[in-house]
């Protein structure tokens, strides 16, 4: 069939989905997108995946996409981070058998994007992501779409959009926040921008950012006339966000360990989930927090979430009649959103932790450990934190790695390879022996040809004696 782009691949490819749950690292598995769409979601997104790891590892490709094939997981795009036109296309020939489109990922603006150069940071590389979207336009059999974020101005975003719509982008799902805005600076996304970008394309855009209700959806897209609205956030604390209900924490915490036990996932995942889910009653019950950070296998989190709902009913008999508090517009047992604090409130939080601990270290105190550190004293009770006990490594001379002790050249292990094989040296204390073997190579060579054939031979072949061997030699 011939590849359908634009608005007919939207409209029939996509069924003209306009609720759209987006892709999300480690949260956005087969058993949340199964839950998802048995509550309103019309299309689904994989996590985020590594073209580079994808091409090269068989088992990542098993475990991330081959493996979670399911005939009600459709439509589904698979979106990829990458920085290379070649291996995107690899990456992406390689998925689009089990998928409806392929996604280019613009929009991570997380550290590790900076790092790796993808997402967010490669937006003003327009060259770059001129040739990726094209040469993924001319060789795929799928469309190719992309998730990006605004710039500051309205007109570069406009830009942008319009240069990604010409290479060959399909369909474009644009966050209404800039690179900056992450954490406590995320702020409010702008619909403006949205609207703008909509207005200047000839492609069916998706809107994200802002979305924490049904009602939130139907203003979106009234406000910007985007085709379709994805929520990330919204959905994860509420799964029934596209029905425009707002049940009870477990009745959809069951539902979802039920789906998890027929599409297993890493438990990572799964606790992830519960915490978003529960986010609200572990403010109330904090001692089954702990409980759930602690557990090690399913049953043991489907049994803490059983102890969060009895926790529930009894709250429910005792405060029937009460209106919620906290400022929260449910009682904490239903599915609501969680609204980031904002920076002022987070800058105060964040002066006071850091005061406290500065108090601390001023003392000398090791009585108060951070949870991180609480948890490796569990896990070895005789470990230490007091910085005077830790034990002193002497330094490489050439990177401040710890050196090796028995080191002939006083390096670390990296270094001293890279030196001891420059110069053709022994290491004797890092088992490096280049001199050795090059003056073994040479003597091998200068053998005569019968006895390196019973070199090569060895003992085992002679029978195992030795006898025989230094008989044959002689």
């Amino acid at each position: 069939m011939p590849k359908l782009q634009g608005f007919e691949f939207w409209s029939r490819t996509l069924g003209g989905a306009r609720h759209v749950v987006a892709p999300m690292v480690d949260q956005s598995e087969l058993a949340w997108r199964l839950l998802s769409r048995r509550h309103g979601a019309q299309l689904c997104y994989t996590p985020m995946l590594h073209a580079q790891v994808f091409v090269r590892d068989a088992n990542y490709r098993k475990e991330n996409l081959y493996c979670e094939v399911c005939p009600e997981d459709r439509p589904l795009i698979v979106q990829f981070c990458a920085n290379d036109p070649e291996v995107f296309v690899q990456a992406a020939l390689l998925a689009q058998d089990y998928c409806d489109a392929i996604d280019l990922n613009l929009g991570c603006p997380q550290m590790i994007a900076k790092r790796g150069h993808y997402g967010a940071f490669l937006q003003e590389e327009w060259d770059l992501l001129q040739r990726m979207i094209q040469l993924a336009h001319e060789k795929l059999s799928v469309p190719v779409t992309c998730k990006i974020r605004v710039f500051p101005e309205i007109d570069k975003t406009v830009r942008y959009a319009q240069m990604l719509e010409k290479a060959g982008c399909q369909l474009l799902t644009v966050h209404g926040r800039t690179k900056e805005q992450k954490g406590l600076l995320s702020g409010t996304a702008s619909w403006e921008h949205i609207r703008a970008v909509q207005k200047a394309v000839t492609i069916p855009v998706f809107a994200n950012g802002n979305i924490q209700c049904l009602r939130d959806v139907e203003r979106c897209i009234q406000d910007t006339g985007v085709q379709g609205v994805m929520s990330a956030e919204g959905n994860l604390h509420n799964p029934a966000l596209f029905e425009g209900r707002s049940p009870a924490v477990w009745e959809l915490a069951e539902e979802y360990l039920d789906l998890v036990r027929q599409h297993p996932c890493p438990l990572s995942f799964v606790r992830a989930h519960l915490f978003k889910l529960w986010y609200h009653t572990l403010q109330v019950h904090q001692q089954l927090r702990e409980e759930l950070a602690k557990v090690k296998t399913l049953e043991g989190i489907a049994a803490v979430s059983q102890e969060l709902k009895l926790r529930c009913e009894e709250d429910m008999s005792r405060q029937e009649g009460e209106e919620p508090s906290g400022g929260v517009p449910f009682f904490h047992w239903i599915c609501q959103p969680y609204f980031r604090p904002g920076p002022k409130e987070g800058s105060k939080e964040n002066m006071g932790a850091c005061s406290k601990r500065a108090l601390e270290e001023e003392e000398g105190s090791m009585d108060i450990l951070s949870k991180n550190k609480q948890k490796k004293q569990l896990r070895n009770p005789h470990k230490t934190f007091d910085p005077s006990l830790k034990p002193k490594y002497a330094k490489c001379d050439q990177c401040g790695n710890p050196k090796g002790n028995r080191c002939v050249f006083n390096l670390c292990r990296g270094c001293c390879k890279k030196r001891a094989f420059k110069e053709t040296a022994d290491c004797p204390g890092h088992g490096l022996l280049f001199k050795t073997k090059l003056e073994k190579s040479l003597a091998w060579k200068g053998a005569p040809p019968q006895q390196q054939e019973l070199q090569e031979a060895g003992p085992r072949d002679l029978g195992g004696f030795p006898e025989v061997m230094s008989n044959a030699l002689v």
